[in-house]
Formats: structure tokens, C-alpha cells, sequence
């Protein structure tokens, strides 16, 4: 059986981080990572019947130095063929969560590194940034 009738196909998108990384401001992107999903793309994909599964985040290790670089995207277009196909929406928690896990391995993080705005922070700024602000 098909999808559900007048279903809306699932966005891989944050626009909120795309219009926060096209203006290159820190705050909104530490909202908009808060607030929204990330788009990660993923080694392995997660099973599709459950929810909770999102799959094996890709990361990059440069050869030369052996540094290992976590890619993150406001858009799953932005991402460049050349990473493998399947992506994922990573909720702020699970992103959180990923990044703390790894943080010792992660050297740097890089939003939409191919563009159209491409921003690089450390795990640490982007952690910061995940803490839920009681502004917001």
C-alpha cells in the first residue's frame, strides 16, 4: 500500500539554518540547531519502522592528518554527490547527544560545506550552542 492520501513527503531541510548560515550569524545558527533537525548524511540508514533508529552517522577523516571532520547540512541538496546517498534529519537532542559521544574523535564541524554558505565550529561551540536557552 502506497502512503497515506494528501500525506506531505518528508523534508530533509532546516530552513532556519539555512537562513541563519546564509547571514553567518552564530545566534541564529545555535537556534536553529536548538530548534530544528540537522541533515547528516548517513554510512548506514536507519530501519525504516523505527523511529528512533536514524542509522550510522558519515563522518570525514582527512588521510593526511588523520583529523575527523562531522559534515552537517541545512538541506539535503546541499550536500555533495560525492558523499554517500542516504541522509538523515537528526533532532537537536540527538545531535547533542552524537557530539558528546564523539567529541574526543570530532576535530571540527562544517555546515553545508559545499555551500551556498558554509560555516566551520568547533564540537565544543556547537554543544554550547545545543544548550537549551531559556530565552528561546
Amino acid at each position: 500500500m502506497a502512503g497515506k492520501k494528501g500525506a506531505k513527503p518528508l523534508e530533509f531541510r532546516n530552513t532556519q539554518l539555512a537562513d541563519a548560515l546564509q547571514t553567518q550569524d552564530m545566534a541564529a545558527v545555535a537556534f536553529a540547531l536548538r530548534h530544528g533537525p540537522t541533515v547528516v548524511p548517513l554510512m548506514k540508514p536507519g530501519q525504516r519502522d523505527n523511529p528512533l533508529d536514524v542509522g550510522e552517522v558519515w563522518t570525514f577523516r582527512d588521510p593526511n592528518t588523520g583529523q575527523v571532520a562531522l559534515l552537517l547540512f541545512s538541506d539535503a541538496v546541499n550536500k555533495p554527490a560525492t558523499l554517500p546517498p542516504a541522509v538523515a534529519l537528526m533532532p537537536p537532542a540527538s545531535l547533542k547527544t552524537f557530539l558528546e559521544a564523539h567529541r574526543d574523535e570530532i576535530a571540527t564541524v562544517f555546515f553545508d560545506l559545499a555551500g551556498p554558505h558554509p560555516m566551520q565550529a568547533s564540537p565544543t561551540d556547537v554543544l554550547v550552542a545545543l544548550e537549551v536557552n531559556p530565552e528561546d
